[in-house]
C-alpha cells in the first residue's frame, strides 16, 4: 500500500454543548482505543454552563489523552466541527458525538477501512442502546424499519459497501480542501449536507458495518419529538440548496401529517374523512405495535416497553413531519449565527 494511503495519527473531533453527563464516558471510551498511532482530540465548546469543560478536561488529565478545547461562540454544530477541522493535524479526521459509545476497536476499523478502500468518508451503522426505560424504547423504536436509524443504509452489507451517507463520519483531511467545511448556515443535516456535496463531486463514501458506535437517544419523549422536528426543519434548506428530494423516504411523515390535518379538519363536515381518519388511526397503531414487539423481542427487552415505543414512533414522525412543514412557512428564526453563501475552504 503506498505510504500516502498510511493513517499514523487520528484527530478526533466533536462539538460539545451541557454534556456533563456523557463527557467523561466519551474520554474513557477515546483512552481505550487500541489503534495504533497517534490521537489527538479536539472539542468545540459552544458555552456549556454544566461543567462539562472542566469534567473533561479533568477526565483527559487522569487518562493521558491529548486534548484541546477550542471556544465556539456561535454554538452550533457545523461552527464547532469546523473549527475543530481548521485545528486538525491528523491522516484522517474523525467525528465523534457525546451522545454515543465507541467501541475499543472504533477508531482502528475506521483507520483500515479508509486505507482499505481509498473513500473519502468511511463510517459504520449505529447500535441504538438505553438506559432508561424511555432510552431503552427509543433505541428499539429507532433499530427497526418503522422508526428508522440505519435501516436505509445497507443494514444486510457483511462488508464494506457504497453508501449515500454515514453516521459520524471518517474523512480524509483533502476532502475538506477540495468540498469545503460544513455549511454553517445549517444547525442540523450539516453531515447529511456534505456528504450529498461530497457525492456530488465525485467523492467516495463507504459504509462498514462492523464499525458500531453506539448512539444513546434522548430520554424524554419531549426532547425525542423536539431533535425530530429539528431533522425534518432543516431538510428542508438542503434539499433547496441542491435543488433535488433526499430521498422519498424523507418526506413521508410530512405528507402523513398533511393527511392526519387534512382529515381532522374535514372528518366533523365528511362522513368518508371520518372513517379514514378512523382507518388511518387503526393501520398507524397496528403498523406501530407490530413493529414495536418484533423490534423489543429481538432486543430481548420487556414488552412492558411498547407503550413507549409506539410513543416514540409517534414523536419521530410527527416531529419530522410537522419540522419539515414548519420550514415552508415564513420564519424569523432561520438565520445562522454566521451568514454564509458557500461553505468555506479549509485552511489546511
Amino acid at each position: 500500500m503506498p505510504a500516502l494511503n498510511r493513517i499514523s495519527r487520528i484527530s478526533v473531533i466533536a462539538p460539545m454543548l451541557n454534556e456533563a453527563p456523557y463527557v467523561e464516558q466519551l474520554a474513557t471510551d477515546l483512552a481505550m482505543q487500541d489503534f495504533v498511532g497517534d490521537v489527538e482530540i479536539l472539542v468545540a465548546d459552544g458555552g456549556s454552563s454544566d461543567g462539562s469543560v472542566s469534567l473533561l478536561t479533568g477526565a483527559a488529565e487522569r487518562l493521558g489523552l491529548t486534548l484541546k478545547v477550542l471556544d465556539n461562540p456561535a454554538g452550533w454544530v457545523s461552527q464547532g466541527l469546523n473549527k475543530c477541522i481548521s485545528h486538525a493535524s491528523g491522516d484522517l479526521i474523525v467525528r465523534v458525538d457525546c451522545h454515543s459509545r465507541f467501541p475499543a476497536d472504533y477508531l482502528r476499523r475506521c483507520a483500515e477501512t479508509s486505507e482499505a478502500t481509498g473513500a473519502d468518508n468511511v463510517g459504520g451503522i449505529p447500535i441504538a442502546s438505553g438506559r432508561t426505560p424511555t432510552e431503552r424504547a427509543v433505541a428499539a423504536a429507532m433499530d427497526s424499519p418503522f422508526g428508522g436509524i440505519g435501516w436505509s443504509r445497507s443494514k444486510t452489507a457483511t462488508g464494506p459497501v457504497e453508501a449515500d451517507t454515514v453516521t459520524f463520519g471518517a474523512f480524509r483531511p483533502d476532502v475538506f480542501r477540495r468540498v469545503g467545511l460544513f455549511d454553517e448556515s445549517l444547525r442540523r443535516n450539516q453531515d447529511d449536507e456534505f456528504n450529498l456535496r461530497l457525492r456530488l463531486r465525485g467523492g467516495r463514501i463507504v459504509l462498514n458495518p462492523s464499525i458500531k458506535p453506539v448512539y444513546i437517544p434522548r430520554g424524554r419523549l419531549r426532547a425525542v419529538f423536539r431533535q425530530y422536528f429539528q431533522y425534518g426543519r432543516w431538510k428542508v434548506p438542503v434539499m433547496r440548496k441542491h435543488r433535488r428530494v433526499l430521498g422519498l423516504r424523507s418526506l413521508a411523515p410530512a405528507v402523513f401529517v398533511l393527511w392526519v390535518i387534512a382529515l381532522l379538519t374535514t372528518a366533523p363536515f365528511w362522513r368518508p374523512a371520518a372513517w379514514a381518519l378512523a382507518l388511518t388511526v387503526v393501520s398507524y397503531c397496528g403498523l406501530a405495535l407490530g413493529f414495536g414487539v418484533a423490534s423489543l423481542r429481538r432486543r430481548r427487552e420487556s414488552l412492558l416497553l411498547l407503550p413507549r415505543v409506539v410513543a416514540a414512533y409517534f414523536a419521530f414522525h410527527a416531529g419530522y413531519g410537522v419540522g419539515m412543514l414548519r420550514a415552508f412557512l415564513p420564519s424569523g428564526d432561520n438565520a445562522p449565527p454566521a451568514q454564509r453563501t458557500e461553505p468555506r475552504r479549509s485552511r489546511f
